[in-house]
Order: structure tokens, then sequence, then C-alpha cells
């Protein structure tokens, strides 16, 4: 049960920021220290990432886990589209088909954006909430410093990839075909 009424929650929902979040100062203030320097919302790029690092061809986004559904499993049950909670996004019992409904839009979203970066030429970096909480972000924000590096000494023979951090290390995203 909800301890807030609707109106304090919407007001609370209504609150949290798209830009300049406290996960995204996170990796800002990382890469700077590391040398890496970056551009913020590019609004030119579909999906307008988080950071863009143009010497490097890549896009940063920096997820909150509940809002990009971390680790959810998104299954079709009844003809109906059911989200189950991780253990870094729980999804809210109150008008759960209203959050589930914008959680797997936004998936969705996430993945056509970093499809077409993909078709420009430009690699993903997606780096989550959970990753950078303290025990776990120096690690992460080494990984982030070491594909970045590595991206760099690239050739570019291959087409760019998309990577996802699971636990601390980025490792390059299943092709789809």
């Amino acid at each position: 049960m909800d301890h807030l009424s609707p109106q304090q929650r919407h007001t609370n929902m209504a609150a949290i920021r798209g830009k300049d979040t406290k996960p995204e100062m996170i990796v800002r203030k990382g890469l700077w220290k590391r040398g890496f320097r970056y551009r913020l919302n590019h609004k030119r790029l579909p999906g307008h990432p988080d950071l863009v690092l143009r010497k490097y061809r890549t896009c940063i986004f920096v997820n909150g886990c509940f809002w990009h559904g971390h680790h959810t499993q998104c299954i079709m049950h009844n003809s109906q589209f059911i989200i189950e909670s991780s253990e870094c996004c729980k999804i809210p019992k109150t008008n759960r088909e209203f959050w589930v409904t914008k959680i797997r839009r936004n998936k969705e979203r996430d993945k056509r954006e970093q499809q077409m970066l993909a078709e420009l030429g430009w690699h993903c970096i997606t780096v989550w909430e959970c990753e950078l909480k303290p025990k776990r972000r120096e690690q992460t924000l080494e990984s982030i410093a070491y594909t970045l590096n590595e991206i760099y000494l690239q050739d570019r023979r291959t087409k760019p990839h998309n990577y996802e951090c699971e636990g601390g290390e980025y490792l390059m995203a299943a092709e789809e075909s």
C-alpha cells in the first residue's frame, strides 16, 4: 500500500529530472577526471545521448534502473505484457498496468535508438544506475575508460557494437539477426 496520496505521488514522480541526474554526474566527473572530453545531450543524434565522445565515436547512456527496466523480464501472458520486478527495478503495485506499459515502451525506444546510432556508425555504452553504487563505482568507471580506449584502438574495420555493463565489466551485447 502506498503511504502517499495520489497527488503527493504524482508530485514526487514529476520532480524526477531527465538531465544532470546524480548517476549522470558521477559518470561525467569520473570520465573528466580520467581525461575524457565529451558533449552533453547531443540534439542531432537519435535519443539525445547523455554523453557523446566524438573522438571515440561513442555515445553513453546513463540509465536509471527503474525507468529503463534494468534486469526485468518482459513476457507475454494471456495476450498481455507482464514485466517482472528485478533486484534493482521494483515495479509499483499501484497502477501497475501503467508502469509496465511505460517501462516496456522505454526499453523498446532505447533499443530502437541504439540501433539507429549503430547504423550511423556510433558505438553505444549503457551505464546502469545500480553499477554506480559506491561499492562498484570505481570498477564501473575504470571499465568504461577501458572500453573507450579499446574502441579508440580499433581500426574501425568492424561495425559499431553496443556495450552493456555486467558485473562491473562492459561486454559486447549479443548481436541480433
